[in-house]
């Protein structure tokens, strides 16, 4: 048999079946196909209306906090939740507020930026002179435009890609309260591996890192997946296991027991089961216990991207390895990490490469710089958030960090008033 006669009769059944039905699949596939192309075009429509405002936070000199202060930011941003009708989800493209915070290395220069809308700016920066009334907060042009609006390019090289987490969104990454010194207890900034590895890079070389965040509603902690994978930790999914498919072998064997003679039934034997402290391992409540305490934090859905970006005199792929390296610090092998997605990493291997990657490049660079969220996505709660977003404690000492060099004071209560 021929390869053609081969596939002919392959999909003979299914040929078949679109010749008498193509007046019901055909609809179907077009309308999915259409919500899709136009949900994309009126969204996007819909973000290019929005005023935005981008600002630079300049963390204080003296900086005594951790990242627990920056969950409480996070918290206050989740108050933009809003219900959309149909007609403004579908017809107009509305979607929940977001924002962006976003930890750049300009050529070994790093910076905190926030982009929001500006009908916002107020609240983010009270948010922000609460935590940290010390800190600096500036208005600045959006540091994108400073780089050409096509790369890769002739002088510019760029390599970049989605991250995605490994496990279901409710396992946790190691969070900021499980860093910390085994003989003092001193918390060790999350942070400081990172913003030492951007410091240290070359002029013209650099590397940004964007969070994309829309807050959620409570309601997402009680959506059915996360209720099923409690469930399935305490053990308690087994017992609806296969229940549908061994009644029905029961029913059809004892069928044909039943033409031969008298059936016996099994008595349903039962078992006295062990409270749970005792049927799970040490490893598995810590798990359960970690899932739970995330799911009673206020979440976001969270596009993250990574972004290296230079010229290509003096780009090199050692500043992207050092800079995952210092990412698998937030990796926990019992709970969840963040790696970044293939699908979407600018690399290629494969016939075609030499035009498949620099379209990549430029489909990854232009989502950066939109700020949109099409690609992959997950959720983190605000102290994940906390973790991989937060201003580097005092100690974290490198000279590539601007920082406020003096405390705000209030005027004196007996200045003259003339």
């Amino acid at each position: 048999m021929d390869f053609l006669s081969y596939i002919s009769n392959t999909f003979a059944p299914a040929i078949t079946a679109f010749y008498y039905f193509w007046w019901i699949i055909l609809p179907a596939l077009l309308y999915f196909l259409f919500k899709l192309i136009w949900l994309d075009y009126i969204k996007k429509k819909w973000a290019r209306s929005l005023q935005w405002t981008m600002l630079e936070i300049i963390p204080p000199k003296d900086l005594e906090k951790g990242p627990k202060p920056m969950e409480s930011i996070f918290h206050g941003l989740i108050g933009v939740v809003v219900t959309f009708t149909a007609w403004e989800n579908y017809g107009m493209g509305m979607f929940t507020d977001r924002f962006s915070f976003e930890l750049v290395s300009l050529g070994g220069e790093i910076h905190f930026y926030v982009r929001v809308q500006t009908k916002y700016r107020t609240m983010v920066e009270s948010h922000i002179y609460a935590q940290y009334p010390d800190a600096e907060i500036r208005d600045v042009e959006d540091y994108v435009k400073s780089f050409p609006k096509v790369v890769p390019n002739k002088d510019w090289q760029l390599w970049g890609a989605d991250m995605e987490l490994v496990e279901a969104d409710p396992i946790p990454i190691r969070t900021y309260d499980k860093f910390e010194e085994d003989i003092t207890g001193t918390m060790i900034d999350p942070l400081a591996g990172i913003v030492e590895n951007m410091g240290a890079l070359p002029p013209e070389q650099n590397l940004w890192l964007q969070f994309v965040l829309e807050p959620l509603p409570e309601k997402w902690k009680n959506e059915k997946k996360q209720k099923d994978l409690i469930a399935e930790l305490a053990g308690r999914a087994k017992k609806e296991e296969n229940r549908f498919w061994q009644d029905f072998v029961d029913v059809f064997s004892n069928l044909f027991k039943g033409a031969l003679g008298p059936v016996e039934f099994k008595k349903a034997e039962k078992k006295e089961e062990q409270p749970l402290e005792f049927r799970l391992t040490p490893g598995e409540k810590e798990q359960l216990k970690a899932i739970e305490d995330n799911l009673g934090k206020n979440a976001f859905k969270t596009k993250m991207r990574f972004v290296y970006l230079g010229k290509k005199d003096g780009f090199s792929m050692s500043n992207t390895t050092a800079f995952f390296g210092a990412m698998r610090q937030f990796n926990d092998l019992n709970l969840n990490n963040i790696r970044p997605e293939n699908m979407s990493k600018t690399s290629a291997k494969y016939v075609g490469k030499d035009s498949i990657l620099p379209r990549m490049k430029r489909k990854i660079y232009r989502r950066y710089v939109d700020r949109d969220m099409d690609g992959k996505k997950f959720v983190l709660s605000t102290s994940e958030l906390a973790t991989l977003y937060h201003f580097p404690h005092m100690e974290v000492k490198t000279p590539a960090l601007n920082r406020v060099e003096s405390k705000r004071g209030s005027a004196p209560a007996n200045l003259p008033i003339g």
